[in-house]
């Protein structure tokens, strides 16, 4: 079994999400007391947090690099980045690194094509919503790519950051946020991404009549699966 590396922290919430599904996982596939391999390094979001209001990608892309470099030189076979916002600074991780980071876009994707989707509702933080780094990937790969109206975005991202990050699920805020996605159904999407790792503390399949991807699931399955495979 190969050594998974986490970079977690952003936020904590949903690093466990990643850490008990990793292992739960493992243990379905391999039974008796067998767990993961594990490397868990986890950031204080609050620094990272301020890069992103501060429009300072640069410096978050070498904060998250140097803790990546600590994980590789630990003994991480491939490494996870524990938050779909966070690639945006994927590439320069991956350019600094020996070993592979796998990419929660591309292990989406292919979960979006074994369902033969071809347009799609995302949610999220604002950076993942309104920015290229994350939909570009999608779209590139022949999928439209719907997002909440203009109006709804910064209420979405706020409960994300005012409420999630902390582990507080609202009634009034899943409501808002079952509206807003029955909005883009009527706008024709065959399923959504919970484009934000806290998002599935909220939303979960049963809520919706259309396909939910959650992508820390989707990012979890894929680790185990190159955790598991054969060189």
């Amino acid at each position: 079994m190969k050594t998974i590396g986490l970079l977690g922290g952003m936020s904590w919430e949903s690093t466990v999400t990643y850490y008990t599904n990793i292992n739960k996982m493992i243990n379905q596939q391999l039974g008796g007391v067998h767990s993961a391999k594990l490397l868990l390094a986890s950031v204080d979001f609050a620094e990272i947090e301020v890069y992103q209001k501060e429009n300072e990608w640069e410096k978050s892309a070498v904060a998250l690099t140097k803790v990546a470099q600590k994980l590789e030189k630990s003994g991480a076979d491939f490494l996870l980045i524990c938050t779909n916002t966070m690639h945006k600074n994927y590439n320069y991780i991956q350019n600094n690194l020996s070993i592979p980071v796998l990419h929660i876009a591309d292990a989406t994707i292919a979960e979006l094509q074994n369902k033969n989707i071809s347009r799609v509702g995302l949610i999220g933080t604002r950076y993942t919503m309104e920015q290229d780094f994350y939909k570009k990937r999608i779209v590139d790969s022949g999928i439209q790519v719907t997002i909440p109206e203009q109006d709804e975005i910064a209420e979405v991202n706020d409960i994300i950051f005012k409420e999630l990050v902390f582990g507080k699920t609202l009634a009034e805020s899943k409501s808002f946020y079952l509206e807003v996605i029955e909005k883009m159904v009527r706008k024709g999407v065959q399923g959504i991404i919970l484009g934000c790792t806290e998002i599935d503390l909220l939303i979960q399949q049963e809520d919706l009549t259309i396909p939910v991807f959650d992508t820390t699931i989707i990012h979890s399955e894929k680790a185990v699966n190159e955790a598991l495979k054969e060189d």
